[in-house]
């Protein structure tokens, strides 16, 4: 990940232009380039951080009133199962390693990711204000960055969100200025920028939320989010140790299996699977369990805290049961900003510079960072 370079603005990735973008970061000094054993989308993507806190209460106070009403609907029921945890094939990065045994109990699982429409209702219920729509607060960000770091110009301290813009030619992959823009105004209900919008999209993810969203939306829906474990069974299907939702076939192969980038990433995408951003929820097959989009489409929010070694403090012979993750965050790329964890890939994976599509993979951000290609679906224990 791209070192303290949030500090100007809202969410993580979507699609248009502005003012606000990642030139201005860079005049700023406000971005520091992490080194990586690899290049990928694992690396490379800003965070935003500390926003104000606004809103949340009068979520939590309708957490009772909804939760009896939504139940299990649109979910299915997730066997308890144990399972290999971790790197399946030479894509695999250090963070999946090692395998390792885990058990989890039955859980429910929404079929689908959180949709526009779903988002929405939420938010007509609740009131609440997403991340992205709220003013960056500089005290609260400066305190995660280097003393001495200059405060960016008040247009620069703006809701406002990362937005995917295709450059026009080949570009190398060791620089995401050249595809990311910081967009004012760009938000769950306008994903490209002020002058989008999800009208005709009801059925698509929601999509430049925040964890902190995802966990204000669970919390009125009467569920949670995933844990990193949870999700990587269900995504698994009820197969063992293979590469993605479906099996081994390599992703190109066969019939078109997931929303991913095809062709040339980043300026050139052929559209084979018939989308340049997001599809609509369940546009593909479902895996084993019957869950869709496990692969691709939008990064998926987990509960877990981000550290990359945590496979490694949790290896015994005898395996873990229902891990929750570890108990803080750290990431060497990083090291003074907490992170979470992302699963499942988006519509911008391509192999040559995010394979993050196989179940295995593992994604990390800020909390109080959103993307234009990242979502969220929750889970509710099983009574």
């Amino acid at each position: 990940m791209l070192g303290m370079s949030l500090v100007f603005n809202s969410c993580q990735s979507s699609q248009e232009n502005t003012t606000a973008d990642v030139e201005k970061a860079d005049s700023s000094s406000l971005i520091s380039n992490a080194t990586n054993d690899s290049l990928s989308c694992h690396s490379n993507i800003p965070d935003r951080f500390a926003v104000q806190q606004t809103n949340s209460k009068a979520t939590i106070e309708t957490v009772s009133e909804v939760s009896e009403e939504m139940a299990t609907t649109g979910m299915v029921l997730i066997p308890a199962g144990t399972f290999q945890m971790g790197a399946d094939n030479q894509e695999s990065r250090k963070d999946e390693f090692p395998k390792h045994k885990v058990s989890v109990e039955g859980f429910w699982m929404d079929t689908h990711e959180v949709t526009n429409a779903q988002f929405a209702a939420f938010v007509k219920a609740t009131g609440y204000v997403s991340t992205a729509e709220r003013k960056p607060d500089w005290e609260e960000i400066k305190k995660q960055l280097p003393p001495g770091t200059p405060k960016p110009s008040d247009d620069v301290l703006v809701a406002s969100s990362l937005v995917f813009s295709a450059p026009v030619q080949q570009v190398a992959l060791n620089d995401y200025s050249q595809w990311w823009k910081w967009v004012a105004g760009a938000d769950w209900k306008h994903p490209e920028g002020p002058n989008s919008s999800i009208k005709g999209k009801e059925n698509h993810p929601v999509v430049h939320v925040s964890w902190d969203d995802a966990v204000a939306y669970a919390k009125w829906a009467g569920k949670r989010l995933p844990t990193e474990a949870e999700w990587e069974w269900a995504a698994r299907g009820g197969l063992q140790n293979e590469v993605y939702p479906w099996g081994n076939e390599h992703i190109e192969k066969g019939k078109i299996k997931a929303n991913t980038w095809q062709g040339r990433f980043p300026d050139q995408n052929t559209l084979k699977d018939q989308f340049y951003g997001a599809a609509p929820v369940k546009s593909f097959a479902p895996n084993g369990y019957g869950l869709f989009d496990m692969a691709g489409n939008v990064w998926e929010w987990c509960s877990d805290f981000y550290r990359h070694d945590y496979y490694q403090t949790t290896n015994k012979p005898e395996g873990v049961k229902n891990p929750k993750g570890p108990a803080s965050s750290y990431d060497p790329e990083e090291p003074t900003v907490p992170k979470r964890v992302q699963r499942g890939g988006s519509f911008l994976c391509h192999d040559s510079y995010c394979s993050s599509y196989r179940v295995s993979a593992r994604m990390k951000s800020s909390p109080d960072t959103g993307l234009s290609h990242t979502g969220f679906r929750c889970v509710k224990d099983k009574s």
